[in-house]
């Protein structure tokens, strides 16, 4: 098959990490794979495959430019089917079927909330040029179908894949960390995720301040970078990491995770916890519930007292029983979640789109 991935950009964000992954487990399998991304963006992952930048302009002029640049590479390319992520990219591949790629239109959510009203209206008027649409999670479907954004009969769940060779604990990494990071014994909890208002951190930075009235050694640290200039960063005990290349060494020197979501898809962040060990206390939203099932702590979003209740309630488990939770996390993800068995998920999905003999 000669698949072209197509994304909004290749920046440091989850959905883009995913589609990377299985753009290059594509690749080893024989796949001849191509990635187009809408816009460049200052930091991005690094990709070993051939990449497309449009530098796409939002007007009129700038977009039927992109669409020109795209069509052509098509021609050299031959794809024989377009998979796009995330709203901007999933209609830029919409008006390319209309403009005349033939191939079938993969679409992927990576949210349950994709954007306001106009957005779903967008996608309720050109579904006709996608052939199908699928979700990261089970809840973001849900939402998609119920809102009227796509219709069920062209929807399908495959959710998000972790790379459970590279997202190992590693006991020899977690003390060489803590001891550069003077932790020392204290209690590390670790947030990874951009500093957006879908992340909530107000709420986790007012849960952890009760939490540091119990246990007033405890840390937070918080990895990602964005906009906080709502955030109070000069909370006792937390650490700003900001965008960080090192997150399994972090992630290793943790003792656990939280994520305090207002809304999510399918947080790629918890599955890499989850396969390094990591006890989970995370806001009961999206695709979560689904992914932690009995191996973390759920608690309702935007309740800060709830979520401080978890974490401490963590924090005083006694060692076997951590261990427990520990060693259930990595479980599910292994038998649920590996990105081996989800690349081979996506490979049958697209036979079956293509004609007999293409595939």
């Amino acid at each position: 098959m000669r698949i072209l991935y197509l994304l909004t950009s290749l920046g440091v964000g989850g959905a883009e990490k995913q589609v990377i992954d299985l753009a290059q487990r594509m690749a080893a399998r024989g796949h001849t794979v191509a990635i187009m991304s809408l816009k460049h963006v200052e930091e991005e992952w690094p990709v070993k495959l051939p990449v497309v930048r449009l530098n796409l302009l939002k007007t009129p002029m700038g977009i039927w430019r992109g669409l020109r640049f795209a069509k052509s590479f098509l021609s050299i390319f031959r794809a024989d089917l377009i998979h796009s992520h995330t709203f901007p990219a999933n209609m830029f591949a919409r008006m390319l079927r209309a403009d005349g790629f033939s191939g079938p239109v993969i679409n992927t959510i990576h949210n349950v909330y994709e954007g306001g009203w106009h957005r779903t209206l967008l996608y309720r008027a050109t579904e006709p040029l996608v052939r199908t649409v699928s979700a990261v999670s089970a809840a973001a479907a849900q939402r998609s179908v119920r809102v009227g954004a796509v219709s069920a009969r062209k929807m399908s769940v495959l959710s998000n894949g972790i790379d459970t060779t590279h997202f190992t604990s590693d006991k020899k990494r977690r003390r060489t960390l803590r001891s550069l990071m003077q932790t020392g014994s204290d209690f590390v909890w670790i947030a990874v995720g951009r500093l957006a208002p879908a992340k909530d951190y107000p709420n986790l930075l007012r849960a952890f301040a009760l939490v540091r009235e119990i246990h007033p050694d405890a840390q937070l640290w918080i990895v990602g970078e964005g906009e906080n200039s709502i955030i109070d960063t000069s909370a006792s005990g937390v650490r700003w990491l900001g965008l960080r290349r090192d997150v399994v060494d972090l992630l290793d020197a943790s003792d656990g995770f939280v994520m305090s979501s207002e809304w999510e898809g399918m947080p790629l962040a918890i599955g890499e916890a989850m396969a390094m060990e990591k006890t989970v206390v995370a806001t009961d939203v999206g695709g979560i519930r689904e992914l932690v099932g009995e191996a973390g702590l759920i608690v309702p979003p935007r309740d800060s007292a709830a979520l401080a209740d978890a974490m401490l309630k963590v924090m005083t488990m006694d060692e076997w029983q951590r261990g427990v939770m520990r060693r259930d996390a990595r479980e599910q993800i292994v038998r649920q979640y590996s990105m081996d068995a989800r690349a081979m998920d996506w490979e049958e999905m697209y036979a079956r789109l293509l004609p007999p003999g293409q595939a």
